[in-house]
């Protein structure tokens, strides 16, 4: 694997610190399979998508995991984790679901009746109770300006205060994800709270003003993989599975150049929408060999859901060629439905940028004081 999409590749040479992980809603795990790449330890998990407890639970047996709605869970159970893993320090790490905050959510007029809106304040109260050295957050740039108040993070920050954490403005900020070696043009909203001190985000790896000048591409991730036909398995790989194709979208997409898209097509092969919707240009498209892709959503292995057609072979990626572009170890294992895998890799934080962060944290530590325990 090309170093630039390794997950394992990191030039900081943080001590190793045996950091205990606590990863609430973790959907399959990419920032718990970070965070251990960085030398933590994953204590706990919380998910109640069953197909994606089940990814969970393969890749990290050890981990104790919650299947239920953090709505009901006690602090209490989980403060008697926490207590088990001391004097180690501990991180927190709370994803919550971005959908309810994200512009591409369409599924409820109003996006303030969304019933997950609450959840990060539900992620709060573990966080006061249990008092976590660490606190890592990571959503969509939209749950910034949800409101005029900007809740419910600014409740969160506030709550974050109150119990002791340093999370001032260098803690936080929308980043976009390439600029941490992530191959993908997607934006991230990225918070880093501490009880040792004041903390800031890690600084840009990739791209203009760093060691490394160069995005990560598309071609350093999955040019590597064997060649598969829509609606095909690999037979070594049981991941690397390539959503079928209607005649009329193989049609589609072998008249569409790499990194072009529907506006390559002939006009008898374009739909209304295409030529009517400007938001439309970019679905059905490929993706560029030499360039980071687009952001992964929850629909990454779909041909008309974005541009997620391979460069070149006349198909949608696989799921384990959307697990590369999120930055997951090739022996990492997805199960369920392919909506139900893709799904779970485009909601995942992608392993690298919780590496990263990892010995970020790590170092942070360390100039606080921790020293690793003999």
């Amino acid at each position: 694997m090309n170093p630039i999409c390794d997950p394992t590749a990191n030039g900081n040479a943080a001590p190793s610190l045996r950091v205990s992980v606590f990863d609430f809603f973790s959907g399959c795990g990419g920032a718990s399979c970070g965070f251990q790449k960085a030398g933590m330890e994953v204590v706990f998990a919380l998910d109640w998508d069953a197909d994606a407890a089940r990814t969970f639970k393969h890749n990290f047996p050890s981990a104790t995991f919650e299947p239920k709605d953090i709505r009901l869970v006690e602090e209490d159970s989980v403060q008697k984790l926490v207590a088990a893993q001391r004097p180690q320090p501990v991180l927190f790490c709370g994803c919550a679901p971005c959908q309810p905050f994200t512009k591409q959510n369409t599924t409820r007029p109003n996006p303030h009746e969304d019933d997950r809106v609450p959840l990060l304040l539900e992620f709060l109260r573990f966080i006061q109770r249990c008092k976590p050295d660490i606190v890592f957050v990571e959503n969509v740039p939209g749950i910034q300006d949800f409101s005029p108040h900007s809740e419910p993070l600014s409740k969160f920050l506030r709550g974050l205060e109150e119990a002791g954490y340093d999370c001032s403005d260098r803690s936080r900020a929308s980043v976009l994800l390439k600029r941490y070696g992530v191959p993908q043009g997607r934006r991230r909203f990225l918070l880093l709270a501490s009880r040792h001190g004041p903390v800031e985000l890690p600084p840009a790896t990739h791209g203009p003003g760093t060691k490394k000048p160069k995005f990560a591409t598309v071609r350093d991730c999955i040019s590597d993989l064997p060649a598969i036909r829509a609606g095909e398995t690999h037979p070594e790989d049981p991941n690397h599975r390539a959503a079928r194709l209607s005649s009329l979208n193989l049609t589609r997409i072998r008249a569409t150049p790499e990194g072009g898209g529907n506006r390559d097509w002939p006009e008898h092969l374009r739909l209304r929408c295409h030529r009517e919707t400007p938001g439309f240009t970019d679905v059905y498209g490929r993706m560029s060999w030499d360039r980071p892709a687009s952001g992964l959503t929850t629909r990454c292995i779909s041909y008309s859901n974005g541009r997620f057609g391979h460069p070149e072979q006349h198909r949608a990626i696989s799921v384990r060629e959307a697990a590369c572009l999120q930055t997951f170890p090739k022996d990492f294992e997805f199960f369920g439905s392919l909506n139900s895998m893709a799904r779970q890799i485009g909601n995942a934080v992608p392993v690298k940028l919780a590496t990263l962060f990892g010995h970020h944290i790590q170092q942070h530590l360390a100039d606080a004081g921790w020293r690793p325990q003999l």
